[in-house]
């Protein structure tokens, strides 16, 4: 199962966890996050992927950050069309679409992004888009009608561990993010080791 730590702002922080060798790193390029980003981002090792996260931000932004921070995915967290995803084909990003999870959730929401997105990715539906530090009923992916493998996201902290590798789902990486900070935008570089031990030992 692979990790992606989302949320990365300072630039000795980011290097700090890099050396843990994850493999996906988010950077929130949202205004009104408090891990919003906008500064240099370091070299990171090979196996390392560069994900830049967005809310309903114009096409045009968005492939400007792509490019500028040379990005490998791009994470869409708001109301964006199948075909606002789509036009990413044009480019060598890969799209990870979010859905919001709450108990009233449908797998029909899915459907139009299937042919669109890269990955899935779902998230606890709460006041924030993302970052709520909560998770939800896990067991409503059981159902879960596609091949696609998708990311797990939603107040998933060390102790979320043991019962995520006990699913029988087909989740392709873990998403942490505020549950490893000392604050926002700055991981605790032990949990994370403690993570990444636990992940890929």
């Amino acid at each position: 199962m692979k990790i992606k730590i989302c949320g990365m702002k300072y630039e000795e922080n980011i290097q700090e966890v890099a050396e843990l060798q994850p493999d996906y790193m988010g950077f929130i390029f949202y205004e009104k996050s408090p891990r919003y980003f906008k500064g240099y981002i370091p070299t990171l090792p090979k196996t390392t992927q560069k994900v830049g996260v967005f809310v309903d931000a114009y096409l045009d932004d968005v492939l400007d950050k792509v490019r500028r921070y040379n990005l490998q995915y791009v994470q869409l967290h708001g109301n964006e069309t199948p075909a606002f995803c789509k036009a990413f084909k044009q480019t060598d990003a890969k799209v990870i679409k979010v859905f919001p999870v709450d108990d009233d959730f449908t797998f029909d929401t899915i459907k139009p992004y299937e042919t669109v997105c890269d990955y899935f990715l779902f998230d606890t539906k709460g006041k924030y888009h993302g970052g709520n530090g909560a998770t939800f009923n896990w067991h409503i992916l059981n159902g879960y009608p596609s091949e696609k493998p998708f990311f797990l996201s939603g107040g998933i902290g060390l102790d979320e561990i043991p019962s995520i590798q006990k699913l029988n789902l087909p989740i392709h990486a873990i998403d942490v993010n505020s549950k490893f900070e000392i604050e926002p935008g700055i991981k605790n570089v032990a949990d994370c080791e403690r993570l990444t031990d636990l992940l890929k030992h």
